[in-house]
C-alpha cells in the first residue's frame, strides 16, 4: 500500500488528496483537528459535529472523487461531550473507523474534550490491519504495544506537534515502530495557531526504524510504501513481541502511587 501525509492546512487538502492520488497512492493521512484547527477554544465544541455530519459527508464525497482512502482528524460530538478524533474512509466514501483520543494533552485538550474509551480501534484496508492513535497517545508505549498485540500492522497518527518537541517526531515515532514492529505515519500541522507553533516534521516508518519519508518544516507531501512482506520479514529478525514475558510486567497495569507503581 502506497500511503501519503499532507503536511499542510485543510483549504488544500482537496488538492493533497488529488495529487497523491496521482502519485498512486491509496491512502492520504492529515493532522490531529485538521477540518477545524486545534488550538481554537470554545470553538471546538461550537464546530464539533457527529461522526456522521456534513463534514464526514463533504471527506466521503472528496474520497470518491479521487479515488483514496483519508484519514483526518476532527473535532466530533457525540450527545453533551466533545471528543478529538480522527475518522477513516474508504476511497468508495464509507466510513471504515473513527478514534477518540484516548490521552488527553494538558489544559488545552483535558479542558475541551473527553477522552476515548476505546485503546485499539482498526479497520481493513489494503490487505492491512490499519490502526488509528492521536498525537499524545503515540507517546504511550503501552497503547502502541497494544495496537500490535490486537494485529495492526499500519499505524495511523494525525497529531499536532508543536515546537520544542521535535524530539517525539524525529525519536519516539521511529522508537515505537521499531518495539512493537509496525508501520507508523506520523501526520502533523506546520503553521502557527495563537502561541503554538506547529514543528512540522512529518513521517512515515518502517518496523525497522527506518524512515521511509519525512517531511521539513513547512508544507509538503510525503508518499511512502507500507508492504506486509518487509513487514513479517521485520517481525521474523526482530523479535520483541514474541520474546514478551507478561508475567514480569504486571505493574504496568497497576495504579500510580506517590511512590510509584503499586503491587
Amino acid at each position: 500500500m502506497i500511503v501519503a501525509v499532507h503536511q499542510g492546512p485543510f483549504a488544500e487538502l482537496p488538492q493533497a488528496a488529488a495529487d497523491a492520488a496521482a502519485r498512486g497512492a491509496d491512502l492520504l493521512v492529515a493532522a490531529e483537528m485538521i477540518t477545524t484547527g486545534y488550538n481554537i477554544g470554545a470553538a471546538a465544541h461550537e464546530l464539533a459535529e457527529p461522526a456522521t455530519g456534513p463534514g464526514a459527508a463533504s471527506m466521503a464525497e472528496l474520497a470518491r472523487e479521487t479515488g483514496i482512502a483519508l484519514a483526518y482528524g476532527y473535532p466530533e460530538r457525540d450527545g453533551e461531550q466533545v471528543h478529538n478524533s480522527v475518522q477513516l474512509v474508504g476511497a468508495n466514501g464509507g466510513r471504515l473507523a473513527n478514534y477518540r483520543k484516548s490521552h488527553l494533552f494538558g489544559e488545552l485538550d483535558r479542558t475541551w474534550f473527553t477522552p476515548g474509551a476505546d485503546a485499539v480501534v482498526q479497520a481493513e484496508l489494503g490487505g492491512l490491519t490499519v490502526g488509528l492513535l492521536i498525537c499524545y497517545d503515540v507517546e504511550f508505549p503501552e497503547l502502541v504495544r497494544a495496537h500490535a498485540l490486537a494485529g495492526t500492522e499500519l499505524l495511523l497518527v494525525p497529531t499536532a506537534l508543536m515546537s520544542p518537541y521535535e524530539l517525539v517526531a524525529d525519536t519516539v515515532v521511529p522508537a515505537r515502530a521499531y518495539e512493537s514492529q509496525l508501520y507508523v505515519v506520523y501526520a502533523n500541522r506546520c503553521d502557527t495557531e495563537g502561541e503554538l507553533t506547529y514543528c512540522g516534521r512529518s513521517c512515515v516508518v518502517a518496523p525497522t526504524g527506518a524512515v521511509l519519508a519525512r517531511a521539513g518544516a513547512g508544507v509538503e507531501l510525503i508518499t511512502a510504501e507500507a508492504d506486509r512482506s518487509k513487514l513479517l520479514a521485520s517481525r521474523a529478525e526482530n523479535t520483541h513481541l514474541a520474546d514478551r514475558r507478561p508475567e514480569l510486567y504486571r505493574t504496568l497495569i497497576a495504579p500510580l502511587t506517590a511512590e510509584g507503581p503499586s503491587a
